[in-house]
């Protein structure tokens, strides 16, 4: 995946220090109750459609252009589902990055899903009965609290 430009110039100001970005998640599900997934091409493992916001960016806005750049999917957002600081973590060139995410539900509007860029291998429908085994424990959390009825945001009190 390529790095923002706005992180490239501040990685050269900080080196590997730690950076705390935002990141934006979504939750796209379909009429059939699927949820949009895609396998990243970094490591392999299927994922939900995520990005890191940019400056001066809109995250919901953000989300969507996302969505559409990954997938060819015309998204819209129905509610933020949670606010969460993930843990601190690290890339194999050393660079340290925590991320504050927000995880948004969408509903599938438009398009076939299907590989739109370089990020993705694959791009799929899934049940929410059959989800891929190695999609992380903070990926169901969000697909679980997504289908939360309530339209108020989960986060730590």
């Amino acid at each position: 995946m390529p790095t923002p430009k706005f992180i490239l110039d501040l990685r050269e100001k900080v080196g590997h220090d730690l950076l705390w970005l935002t990141g934006i998640t979504g939750v796209v599900l379909n009429d059939e109750e699927q949820v949009l997934l895609v396998r990243r091409a970094d490591n392999g493992r299927w994922s939900l459609p995520a990005g890191i916001l940019e400056p001066g960016e809109q995250p919901a806005i953000a989300l969507l252009r996302e969505i559409q750049e990954e997938t060819a999917v015309g998204a819209e957002i129905v509610r933020l589902v949670s606010i969460e600081a993930l843990p601190p973590g690290a890339y194999p060139n050393g660079d340290r990055v925590q991320f504050l995410d927000l995880c948004f539900r969408c509903r599938h509007l438009t398009g076939t899903a299907r590989v739109n860029d370089d990020e993705s291998l694959e791009v799929a429908w899934f049940p929410l009965t059959d989800l891929p085994a190695d999609l992380a424990p903070r990926e169901l959390d969000c697909i679980s609290n997504a289908q939360n009825p309530t339209d108020q945001p989960l986060f730590t009190r």
